[in-house]
This record gives structure tokens, sequence and C-alpha cells, in this order.
């Protein structure tokens, strides 16, 4: 039986369609749907068993913590112990949008959500359609990105199909997503206000409504019994079926490399990929090359990137290179989610 999909527009006129989805998740059920950022897979937070329903869904470690959506910011005491009064100024500015924040959870919240942590992840979604389904849906809607773990994350409700099909209920279909890179967390758990993932909300934006905060290393948990406190810190995310490989120097010297290494796979008999922006695109004479967008045009990266890896898994190309994104403002967050997708496997001239 195939998934059920409806689409709806971001005036969300469609309401009987919405009701009808909200009635799904209030059963227990799962609804992709989509947010600014990526599509999310949506189940009742507040429901263990929505939980198990995702994890299974997905292929996720159980341990690995899910997002709690909220609709409105009164929502959050019922599930956030404490909220301090700098996640309060952070809330006012972007909330809605691109930014979770960790707190201590309340006993509402199942173990089975938080992968066994005693704080909850919440965030409030700057998307019409995202905002009309988690009120129609109870209010709290668990949704990590809705792809199987490890892949890159869903852009379009065709990737979320193409990834889940009949694993889940329903896929709310809103067209593109606008960002296309998951929202910046920011942990207030801690004894230390701390980022545990970059997004489009940088530490400058941050630091310059709360004051000076910390900033989790890049590099993923190693150790076996250790449970992340944010999604995409322990295990491989956003990867493409074939290896990924960055190269990072000076760009003359990139691209030489890049050519040089896409010759002597085309000699073994491969089918190389390259990742590279308009200005360095012809550059490249072998290949199967796709730019990212300009290189001063950050956010047009940012929302290409899971998209273009997704092509080369249906163009079966055998390794992908792929230049560095080291940009001013987003190009943390997109290094983090490209150093992730290729194992932190980095070429370095």
């Amino acid at each position: 039986m195939s998934v059920e999909v409806i689409k709806v527009s971001t005036d969300c006129h469609e309401q009987e369609l919405l009701i009808k989805a909200g009635q799904i998740l209030k059963a227990g059920r799962l609804v992709a749907f989509p947010t600014e950022t990526v599509y999310g897979l949506g189940a009742n937070a507040l429901d263990p068993q929505g939980a198990h329903q995702i994890y299974a869904a997905k292929g996720r470690p159980s341990d690995n913590p899910l997002i709690v959506h909220i609709a409105k910011l009164e929502q959050l005491p019922l599930i956030a112990q404490t909220i301090p009064d700098k996640a309060l100024a952070l809330a006012k500015v972007y909330w809605p949008g691109p930014l979770t924040m960790v707190f201590a959870k309340t006993e509402v919240v199942p173990l089975e959500t938080t992968g066994g942590l005693d704080s909850v992840a919440v965030r409030m979604p700057n998307h019409p359609v995202a905002l009309a389904l988690i009120d129609k849906g109870g209010g709290y809607i668990a949704a990590p990105s809705a792809n199987v773990s490890g892949r890159p994350s869903p852009t379009k409700a065709e990737h979320v199909i193409e990834d889940l099909g009949e694993r889940i209920d329903m896929v709310v279909d809103g067209g593109d997503v606008a960002m296309g890179l998951e929202s910046t967390i920011v942990d207030f758990s801690r004894d230390r206000i701390t980022i545990l993932r970059p997004g489009y909300i940088t530490k400058a934006m941050i630091e310059a409504i709360i004051g000076p905060i910390d900033v989790d290393g890049d590099e993923p948990i190693k150790v076996a019994d250790e449970a992340p406190k944010a999604p995409g810190m322990k295990y491989t995310h956003y990867a493409p079926k074939a290896p990924l490989f960055i190269v990072e120097g000076e760009e003359q010297a990139v691209i030489d490399k890049i050519q040089a290494l896409v010759g002597e796979e085309i000699r073994a008999t491969g089918k190389p990929g390259i990742i590279c922006t308009d200005g360095s695109a012809k550059a490249y004479s072998q290949g199967i090359v796709k730019s990212l967008g300009h290189r001063s045009d950050e956010e047009s990266i940012a929302r290409h990137l899971y998209s273009t890896l997704r092509e080369f898994d249906e163009e079966e190309v055998t390794c992908i290179y792929s230049e560095a994104f080291n940009t001013p403002q987003l190009g943390t967050a997109i290094m983090n989610r490209l150093c992730k997708a290729a194992g932190y496997k980095i070429i370095k001239i």
C-alpha cells in the first residue's frame, strides 16, 4: 500500500486535508511535513509509541534524541522544567524559526522521545503548513528529518517518498523547502550555554542577544555507550551512497587536485562526481559536475547541498569530490553537514 500524499499551499487553504493529517498524528501514526529547513517525520511527542514508530521507519538508533516541535510559546512550560530568561530572549527574536533549544525535560516527555536523556530539544518552525499541522496534531510533534537514517535530509516531498514510501501513513507536500539545512541547536541544560549544531542562526547572531556562549566540538561522538545530546552528534549523517571526499585549500590548487583525482577514477572505469560553484564549474573538463550556486550566495549553497547529493545517487556515481565551502556566514553550518556526509574524509592541499 503506497503512502498517501496530499498537496497543500503555504496559505493553508486546504484545511480539511490538514485536519485529516492532524487526526493521523493524534491516532498515533506518522506524517511527513515541510518546514523551512527540511521535511520532518512527525509523531506524537508525548506518546512513547510515537518515538518507536519514528525510529523503526527511519532505521534510526533509539538513543538519538528527537526534536519536539511546538506551534505556540505558551506550550513550552508543559515540556521544559525551567526556561531561562536568555532562552526566552532568543525565542522572542528567532521563534518561529530555525532554532532548537535544549532544556531539562518535565515528566510529561517520555524518555523514548529524548533518546533516554533528561533533556528535551524544542523548536517552533517558521512554516505556515508546519505550524497548522502541529496545532491540529495535538501541539507536540516529534519530528526528525523525514529520511532513512544516515541519508541526505529531504528538501522536497519526492525525497521523503523515495526514502520512506510505504513505511509511513501520509506525506504533506508543501513544495521545496526554503533553507535546506537543519536548525541551529543551543543547549540550555548545561552549566554553560552551548551550540550543539550550527545552522542559519549563527553564533554571532545568538551572542548579539544573550552574550558569550560555547560551541561543542565538530567531531562526532566516538564512545559507543555515550548518548548524543542532539541529533547528528554520534552517527553518520547526510551521506550519499558513493564515497564523498572534501578537497580543501587554495582555489586553483583544489581544482587541480580534483581534476587529477577525477582523471584517476575515470581511468579506473569509475564514474566520478564533482561538487563546485558557478565560478569554478567550467574549470572541470571531466566527471559529472554539479554547482551549488555562486560562492557568494551562501543560501543557494545550503539549499542545494542535500538535493545535489541525492542527484548523484540517482546517477550512480562511484565517488564524489567536493570543494570546501568555508563561506563567511553559513560556512560553519554547510561544512558541518558536508563533513558528516563525507565521514570527515578531507584532502587538504
